[in-house]
């Protein structure tokens, strides 16, 4: 009798092991690869978006890189969950208030991050064309806190 469970033990060890193998893939992503398309109606227009992994409108994790154009804006915001930014290109600046003001902003330079805890009032522009990546938890959203920013109120 003590065999049989030993046995059956270790062959439900050896399917569970075998199934969560199946179940976890990995994700290798090349820049070159990317399938830029229109930002959502959320942001500014100009901006291109590809999708690297997830759905930052769903639960759970995602990965973006959005490519802006040299002077792009994105006006005080917030976000429900955190909002972390790696830049790849160009020259992002990033300030944080209720006011777009630019002498109080951070360049951030390729290589660069920023994270941006839920909550925090904050606005960004590109003034090269620049692609960061964003990533987090969803589902992520932005409300801008002057609605006339708000490219979905035109």
């Amino acid at each position: 009798m003590t065999r049989r469970i030993l046995a059956a033990t270790v062959l439900a060890c050896i399917f569970t092991a075998s199934h969560w193998a199946r179940a976890q893939q990995a994700t290798v992503f090349h820049g070159d690869d990317a399938k830029w398309g229109p930002g959502p109606s959320s942001a500014p227009a100009g901006a291109l978006l590809a999708g690297v992994v997830g759905d930052p409108t769903k639960e759970g994790s995602y990965v973006i890189h959005m490519k802006a154009p040299a002077g792009y804006k994105v006006g005080p915001h917030i976000h429900p969950n955190d909002e972390n930014v790696t830049v790849l290109s160009g020259m992002f600046h990033i300030g944080f208030g209720d006011t777009f003001d630019e002498s109080k902003a951070h360049v951030v330079k390729p290589g660069g991050f920023v994270l941006v805890p839920k909550g925090v009032q904050h606005f960004a522009w590109a003034s090269e064309e620049t692609v960061i990546q964003l990533h987090g938890v969803g589902p992520q959203s932005i409300t801008y806190l002057n609605p006339a920013d708000d490219p979905r109120k035109k």
